[in-house]
């Protein structure tokens, strides 16, 4: 592995190059003008596997966006290792806020500024070029799979019908993902756990259509102002959910695992200023860390109706909508959740409003043993290579799919991701800076080397 840098020095605009004719496929799967996008994106990754090495690679079909499944069986009797990224991204609006082009990757600063930078096109690339490097080198010490899907941002639909039909094509011995960050640039960690996720659509009607807001005003109810006061009452002044049956099911840490946590670094300070607020606010009684990795949430993630165009229009609405979703914790069953919310939700709406909650999209939430052989070798390499040992963490993100594969592959997954927190994934201006995306193509093969061994 000691060629591993002078590899990457050599080819490292290669590199770039490829990734930005990755990046500048618009594979937006939210939005159905980019249906095509999809189709496209996944082929290209296909080229990619074949040219990195891969013996074989194919655009699966599904219900919906194609998966990319790629291999190289070396020795049937030797470890597999199952890859798993995805090739969708989150839409780009608001556009108006990007100070580049979001389709057309720039390198500035020593960051990649781009949608899909981080999420996930260079950090799963990462894994085609560290594999090619294996490849190449002839130091691939074990039978590698790649399962690159398009639909993990909303969801991994698809995802679920497709690993239950091909059980057999995915038999591994681990799965590895890098779709996590690490604490910082000079803190390596390694994701030990997820959130789970559960996802609704809100609508909240009033009269049958529009109406004149003096005439009407003050007389018939504005579905807006209702909506409002339900999502304010989901939490109490402490902070805490207030659906029945919510916390029923939370695992609860011990005070020593807690301490234990408590020992990755953090500064609170820092945080603030870097999110330009003056005071943190969360459910009372834990820490801020804590509210982000052990325990549940609850928030809107958009909320609309009414006039919202330009100018000014007096108009009662007919209807409010909301967004609104939990991130879950280990023991909470995200479809139990689902109908707990919906059922309190449309239960305490009042006489003078009808509401309708629509789930969209949900997941469990996962925790890797730390005792993991799979662990223990991640641990090892980002220890080569970045001199620190890295401190497990508890991410307050969810990928809905890995417990999915723990359920359905019986299969763990270590999520050793290289992104920072202020890759700003999911908003605009997304980055990711080069030094990490090459000190991860640095490390994975090392991950392959300690997991063989």
């Amino acid at each position: 592995m000691k060629d591993i840098k002078q590899y990457i020095e050599s080819n490292k605009d290669r590199f770039l190059e490829e990734l930005f004719e990755l990046i500048r496929i618009p594979s937006v799967s939210s939005e159905e003008e980019h249906k095509p996008d999809m189709v496209r994106c996944a082929e290209h990754w296909k080229g990619l596997l074949l040219s990195a090495g891969a013996d074989r690679a194919e655009v699966m079909p599904t219900r919906g966006n194609p998966v990319v499944y790629g291999e190289k069986i070396i020795d049937p009797a030797k470890p597999t290792v199952l890859v798993y990224g995805h090739y969708d991204v989150m839409p780009v609006a608001p556009l108006e806020l990007w100070r580049t082009q979001p389709f057309e990757p720039v390198v500035k600063d020593g960051h990649i500024w781009a949608r899909g930078a981080d999420d996930d096109k260079g950090q799963s690339f990462m894994h085609a070029k560290a594999f090619e490097y294996m490849v190449r080198s002839s130091n691939l010490p074990c039978n590698v799979k790649f399962m690159l899907e398009g639909e993990e941002e909303i969801g991994s639909g698809s995802l679920y019908g497709f690993c239950e039909e091909h059980k057999e094509l995915l038999k591994a011995d681990i799965i590895l993902v890098s779709d996590t960050s690490m604490i910082a640039p000079d803190v390596p960690s390694i994701t030990s756990g997820l959130r789970g996720l559960c996802y609704w659509e809100v609508e909240v009607t009033g009269a049958n259509h529009d109406l004149h807001s003096g005439i009407f005003g003050g007389a018939v109810a504005n579905p807006i102002n209702v909506l409002c006061k339900m999502i304010a009452d989901l939490h109490d002044a402490d902070g805490h959910i207030t659906i029945p049956g919510f916390y029923d099911d939370v695992l609860v840490l011990s005070d020593e695992e807690r301490a234990l946590m408590a020992q990755a670094p953090f500064d609170e300070e820092a945080y603030k200023r870097e999110l330009g607020v003056k005071a943190l606010k969360g459910e009372k009684g834990f820490s801020t860390k804590e509210r982000t990795g052990i325990r549940p949430c609850l928030d809107v993630c958009g909320i609309w109706g009414g006039h919202t165009g330009e100018g000014t229009k007096t108009v009662l609405p007919s209807k409010a909508y909301a967004k609104i979703s939990t991130r879950l914790v280990a023991n909470q069953d995200f479809e139990k959740i689902s109908e707990l919310f919906k059922r309190h939700f449309e239960g305490v709406a009042p006489d003078y409003v009808t509401v309708k909650v629509t789930p969209c999209h949900g997941g469990a939430a996962y925790v890797a043993p730390l005792e993991l052989k799979a662990y223990k070798a991640a641990e090892r390499a980002m220890q080569d290579t970045f001199g620190k040992r890295p401190v497990p963490t508890r991410s307050g993100g969810s990928i809905p799919i890995v417990a999915g594969f723990e359920k359905i592959l019986g299969l763990k997954s270590i999520l050793m991701g290289f992104g920072l927190a202020s890759d700003d994934i999911h908003a605009p201006n997304e980055n990711y800076p080069l030094s990490q995306f090459f000190k991860g193509i640095e490390t994975i093969p090392l991950f392959y080397k300690y997991f063989a061994e």
